[in-house]
């Protein structure tokens, strides 16, 4: 029948052409490492923008929406199990804002890579396998060198601080003053005694 009203149209002279593109579907996964972060929405906010701008611009659905507040650290996360459930089953792309928001660990994201489920960047569109290889080795680099400068500055700290890190009520005597006193105290004692 469609090859019969095509020969029509022709002979008619009639030659209008419409194609239809199937536009993309994504399926959007959202995340950050602290609950705080989460509270202030500050960086869920950027990245939902990202992707919405991103999915505006390749004419995309965005068919659903995965946000979790979890470290990068973690390879067990539920909401990204759901996300990439679901863009298994609809044939969906997993969009996420930039890489290091799936991970930080080369392992987790070159076996991602090879899971079957196709998934991109908006901050890197085009990457191919070889790019995703190459940054997921990257990421993984900043994580540890993001660990270490952490490992450091809070040595650092805790040598200001006396040895104590953390809230002033945890301390005894309310910190330095604190065992200042104790420590007059105790001699005090020793001298009575």
């Amino acid at each position: 029948m469609y090859r019969t009203h095509l020969r029509n149209q022709r002979q008619a002279g009639v030659y209008m052409v419409r194609v239809t593109v199937p536009s993309s579907k994504y399926v959007a996964y959202e995340r950050v490492s602290t609950a705080r972060q989460g509270r202030s929405g500050l960086g869920l906010e950027a990245q939902r923008k990202a992707i919405n701008n991103f999915a505006t611009s390749r004419n995309a659905d965005v068919l659903a929406r995965f946000t979790e507040v979890e470290s990068g650290r973690k390879n067990e996360r539920p909401e990204l199990l759901e996300a990439l459930t679901l863009a298994r089953l609809t044939g969906a792309t997993l969009v996420i804002a930039k890489l290091d928001r799936l991970s930080r660990n080369a392992a987790f994201l070159l076996t991602l890579r090879d899971s079957g489920v196709r998934f991109l960047a908006v901050d890197m569109p085009e990457a191919d396998d070889l790019t995703v290889g190459i940054m997921a080795l990257v990421a993984q680099e900043e994580r540890e060198a993001i660990s270490r400068r952490t490992r450091e500055a809070l040595a650092v700290a805790k040598a200001r601080a006396g040895g104590c890190l953390g809230r002033r009520s945890h301390r005894p005597f309310g910190g330095k003053v604190g065992r200042t006193l104790l420590t007059d105290t105790k001699k005090d004692l020793q001298s009575i005694t």
